[in-house]
């Protein structure tokens, strides 16, 4: 059975870089591992330097990366929302279903649709799950209520919603249900990232609150960017690395959740090598999955 691994966090904490080293242990150690973004400003490629896009790419041997283009996903939805509808209708209400799709709520139940997709999935020992910064994740988790509600008020109507028959969700719904019952299970894992600033503690344990509203419990914190004690002589540096000594006591005391400290690095996180190396440091003594 697939493991799932998702990444979550503010923007700018490193996301993208601990899910990059994860995938990338986990495929060293033999796993068959693809690791996905849900993140429309995401820099996977870049990371990767390799070209990646809305398709499953191979990096290297067991490892395959996608980054989930939202103008995409929203065209194949529509689409797969509208062939029912073609088959059995004239042009005239295939037109008038194709403006009601054209909706914000369309875009995002569209990305959940192809985030679920690689739940369903068995092709994969792990999926890793780069997410987009923690309010939009919070939300794509939040949908199958929307949904639930938009369905019983829509049967009482037209029998139509802005993203999509009645009919044609309903047949979609043990689908979302299985999705969200797998997040709360023990094959996965929720990751959160953060840095040692009080902006970033308040936005993850807000966001923690938030999942625990939905049974979904955290298992991992990531502090990202910790500066080297060692390197502290400056006393510019030395103060800022007192600050982050003080948050840091903060993060030990608020969260009772396991805690991987990662290190400032003196370079960019681009490229396998450097990949290879996080990963070390995340996961030298720790187990992955």
């Amino acid at each position: 059975m697939s493991k799932f691994i998702f990444f979550a966090g503010k923007g700018g904490v490193g996301k993208t870089s601990m899910a990059s080293a994860t995938a990338l242990a986990c495929a060293r150690k033999g796993h068959k591992t693809l690791i996905v973004t849900t993140d429309p400003a995401s820099n996977l490629a870049d990371v990767f330097e390799h070209e990646i896009g809305h398709k499953t790419t191979e990096i290297v041997h067991d490892l395959f990366a996608m980054e989930i283009s939202p103008d995409a996903a929203t065209a194949e939805y529509k689409a797969r929302m509208l062939e029912p509808i073609r088959q059995l209708f004239p042009d005239s209400v295939v037109k008038i279903m194709e403006e009601q799709l054209n909706s914000p709520c369309t875009a995002e139940v569209a990305a959940f649709d192809k985030f679920i997709d690689f739940m369903n999935d068995s092709e994969y020992d792990v999926v890793i799950f780069d997410t987009a910064p923690t309010g939009h994740t919070l939300r794509l988790l939040e949908l199958p209520l929307d949904w639930k509600k938009a369905i019983e008020a829509s049967e009482q109507g037209s029998g139509q919603t802005c993203i999509g028959s009645v009919q044609t969700l309903q047949e979609s719904k043990a689908k979302y249900e299985k999705a969200i019952e797998l997040m709360r299970g023990k094959g996965s894992r929720f990751i959160f990232v953060l840095t040692p600033d009080s902006t970033s503690i308040y936005e993850t344990k807000r966001s923690i609150d938030s999942l625990a509203k939905m049974m979904v419990r955290p298992s991992l914190l990531v502090v990202n960017g910790i500066l080297p004690e060692e390197e502290c002589t400056d006393p510019f540096f030395k103060k800022k690395s007192e600050m982050q000594q003080k948050y840091m006591k903060q993060i030990e005391s608020v969260f009772r959740i396991p805690i991987l400290r990662v290190p400032l690095l003196d370079t960019e996180v681009k490229g396998l090598p450097i990949i290879e190396r996080l990963g070390g440091m995340l996961y030298g003594s720790t187990r992955i999955i």
